[in-house]
C-alpha cells in the first residue's frame, strides 16, 4: 500500500484480520473489513471498479479468488490465475519440473485406500499424506507403513469425502531450502536464499531458518537461483515468488512454487535492507527491476542474484506448547507456530542463540546436564556435539543404547532407565530441574512416538528440547557463543546501513 501511495495510485484493502496493520482506517485509503469470499469482494470491486486487483500479498486465500475474479471481469494485476492455476497442479507443475530437469518428490492423487496402497507401493515408504488445498499444513502426516496409511484414509475420508489425497514420497534426513525472489517478466531478483535448520518434514512456518545458507555451498546456491529463474520464466510469474526446495544425496528436489509473498518475505526484507513487498507491488504495477533499481529500492546492477550480507540473521518460531498440556513438542508437518522472532549476528552461533532467547521458551543453558537420548541413524552422528558438549562443562545423562556410543567414544555418560520400561528417574530429574536442556530425535513411526512423555516434561518444566540433528549442532554453537560472553545488542537499522554502505548505497 505504502509503495504503490508513492507512486501515485489510490490503495482500497480487503480484510478480515484485526490483528493486521493492514486493517488500521488510515493505511490503506480506504478499507472495506469484509470476508475474504468471492462474493464479498466482487461486490466491493463492482462499487470501487478498481484499475488492477493484487491477490500475491495476502496467502493462499485470495490466490483461488484469482480465477473467479478474472472470469466475472476483474482485472488481476501481476501474476495471471492461469499462471497461478499452473503451480497449483501437480500436472502442470510436474510437466515444467520435468522440462527444466528438476526433479520433484514422486506421488499420486487417492479417493480411496485401494488407490493409495498402490501409490504408495509404486513410490515407497516413508510418505507425506495430506488433503488437497490445505493451508498451514492441516491434517498432513507422515506415514511409514501400509497400517499407518489405511489408519491416515480412513480419517480424512470421513472428514472430507469430497476432498482427494495427496500422497508424496517423503525425503527424510533431506535438507530444506526455501526462496524468495521478485520476477518482472524479464529479471529475476533473488531476495535470500534461506537454509531451513530443522530437517525437512517440518512445516516452514514452524522450522528455523538462516540467511545466508550455512551449509550450502556457491555451486549450489547458483543451482538454485537457476531453477528459481526457470520456473518464473515457465509460470509466467509477475511479482512475488517462493519455491521450496529439498537437498538429499546431493540431489535438488523442488517441493512446490507458491506465486506470491511466504511468511519469510518480512524477514528476508528485514535482513537484508531491501523491501521485498514494495517492490513487488510495483512489479505488479507494471515497473521493471531496472527502473526500480535506477530509484534506488533495489542493490546495484552488479548485485544481479540477491544481496551478500555479511552478517547471519536465524529466523526461529513462537512454539505455544507450554500452552497446551498435552500436546507433544515434536514439530512435524502441520504448522503450529503463532509466531516467529529473529536472531542477527556477525556469527551463526550468536545469532542462533539470540533468536532462541527470544522465543521466551528455548533459552539456551551454559552449565548444567544434557540428556542425550537419539535415534539409530543419528547414533554416529551425535558423538561429536556431544564431545563438543562435554568440553564445554556439560555433564551427559543419557539412555543405555545412546550412553553406550558415547562411551565407546571415551565420554562419560551417566546411564538413565527408559519411560517406556518404567522408570521415572528421568522425569523426575527432569521436574526437579536437574536437566538442563535434552536433546531427542525420534526417527521412523515407532520411535517419534517413544520420547512424548520427556517431551511432555521439558515443555512443562521450561527446559529447551531440541528435536533434530541439525537443531542440536546449532543449539552447540549457540552454546559456544553464550559462553564467550559475545552476545551484543546493535540495531537493525545499523545492520542495514552497514550493509547499504558495503553496497554503496549509503
Amino acid at each position: 500500500v505504502m509503495a504503490l501511495r508513492d507512486a501515485g495510485f489510490e490503495t482500497v484493502m480487503i480484510n478480515c484480520n484485526p490483528e493486521t496493520v493492514s486493517t488500521d482506517y488510515d493505511t490503506a485509503d480506504r478499507l472495506y473489513f469484509e470476508p475474504l469470499t468471492f462474493e464479498d469482494v466482487y461486490e466491493v470491486c463492482l462499487r470501487e471498479q478498481p484499475a488492477g486487483v493484487l491477490v500475491q500479498l495476502g496467502g493462499q486465500t485470495p490466490l483461488k479468488l484469482a480465477a473467479e475474479l478474472e472470469a466475472a471481469g476483474v482485472p488481476i494485476w501481476g501474476t495471471s490465475p492461469d499462471a497461478i492455476d499452473a503451480a497449483e497442479d501437480r500436472g502442470r507443475f510436474g510437466e515444467l519440473m520435468a522440462s527444466l530437469d528438476v526433479a520433484m518428490p514422486p506421488g499420486g492423487i487417492a479417493r480411496s485406500f485401494a488407490e493409495a496402497r498402490d501409490i504408495a507401493d509404486r513410490i515407497g515408504f516413508p510418505a507425506l499424506v495430506r488433503p488437497s488445498y490445505v493451508l498451514g499444513g492441516r491434517a498432513m502426516q507422515i506415514v511409514y507403513d501400509v497400517a499407518g496409511l489405511e489408519t491416515y484414509l480412513n480419517e480424512a475420508v470421513a472428514a472430507s469425502p469430497d476432498q482427494p489425497i495427496l500422497i508424496d514420497r517423503f525425503l527424510e534426513g533431506a535438507i530444506e531450502v526455501d526462496v524468495d525472489a521478485v520476477f518482472d517478466g524479464d529479471q529475476l531478483f533473488v531476495g535470500g536464499v534461506l537454509e531451513h535448520i530443522e530437517e525437512a518434514g517440518v512445516h516452514s512456518g514452524d522450522s528455523a531458518c538462516t540467511l545466508p545458507p550455512i551449509t550450502l555451498g556457491h555451486a549450489q546456491i547458483s543451482h538454485i537461483r537457476d531453477v528459481t529463474a526457470g520456473i518464473a520464466r515457465g509460470l509466467g510469474v509477475r511479482g512475488l515468488l517462493n519455491v521450496q526446495f529439498a537437498i538429499k544425496d546431493d540431489v535438488l528436489w523442488c517441493i512446490e512454487a507458491n506465486p506470491r509473498a511466504s511468511r519469510t518475505v518480512p524477514f528476508v526484507s528485514k535482513a537484508t535492507g531491501t523491501p521485498l513487498a514494495k517492490v513487488a507491488a510495483r512489479v505488479m504495477a507494471g515497473s521493471s527491476l531496472a527502473q526500480l533499481r535506477n530509484e534506488g529500492m533495489l542493490p546495484p546492477a552488479d548485485v544481479v542474484d540477491g544481496p551478500t550480507i555479511p552478517h547471519v540473521a536465524v529466523k526461529e518460531a513462537v512454539l505455544p506448547f507450554d500452552r497446551f498440556p498435552g500436546v507433544d513438542a515434536l514439530l512435524g508437518p502441520e504448522m503450529r507456530s503463532t509466531g516467529e522472532v529473529m536472531g542477527i549476528d556477525l556469527d551463526f552461533g550468536a545469532a542462533f542463540a539470540k533468536a532462541q532467547a527470544g522465543t521466551g521458551s528455548m533459552v539456551l543453558p551454559t552449565k548444567g546436564t544434557v540428556f542425550v537420548s537419539v535415534a539409530n541413524r543419528d547414533k554416529r552422528a551425535i558423538v561429536f556435539p556431544a564431545k563438543r558438549l562435554v568440553d564445554l562443562g556439560f555433564d551427559l545423562l543419557a539412555t543405555q543404547g545412546t550412553a553406550e556410543v558415547l562411551h565407546r567414544a571415551g565420554m562419560p555418560a551417566a546411564v538413565v532407565g527408559k519411560v517406556s520400561e518404567g522408570s521415572t528417574a528421568l522425569l523426575d530429574a527432569i521436574i526437579s530441574g536437574d536437566v538442563a536442556l535434552v536433546l531427542n530425535t525420534p526417527f521412523g513411526s515407532r520411535t517419534r512416538g517413544d520420547g512424548y512423555a520427556i517431551r511432555q516434561a521439558a515443555v512443562g518444566n521450561g527446559i529447551p528440547c531440541v528435536t533434530t540433528l541439525a537443531g542440536i549442532l546449532a543449539a552447540v554453537q549457540g552454546i559456544e557463543s553464550l559462553q564467550k560472553g559475545a552476545i551484543t545488542v546493535k540495531s537493525l537499522q545499523d545492520y542495514q546501513a552497514e550493509l547499504a554502505a558495503l553496497q554503496g548505497q549509503a
